[in-house]
């Protein structure tokens, strides 16, 4: 994953990696700032509670707005 582009996003570095996917620090190509952006399997990404969940952690979780 490090190295591809999703979007506007570079992907840089892996941050960690869970239960529900891997996070990655990306580079915002567009407004030229860091972000986290996780990434569910492909067998979670059509879970709709997994994604409820992942809503909820984005909503709430300490790095609120942050994750992509």
């Amino acid at each position: 994953m490090v190295g591809k582009t999703l979007g506007h996003y570079e992907i840089l570095e892996p941050l960690g990696k869970g239960g529900m996917g891997e996070v990655y620090r990306a580079r915002d190509t567009t407004l030229k700032r860091d972000v986290a952006i996780k990434v569910l399997p492909e067998e979670l990404s059509a879970d709709p509670d997994r994604l409820a969940r992942l809503a909820e952690e984005f909503a709430t979780g300490p790095f609120r707005g942050k994750i992509i």
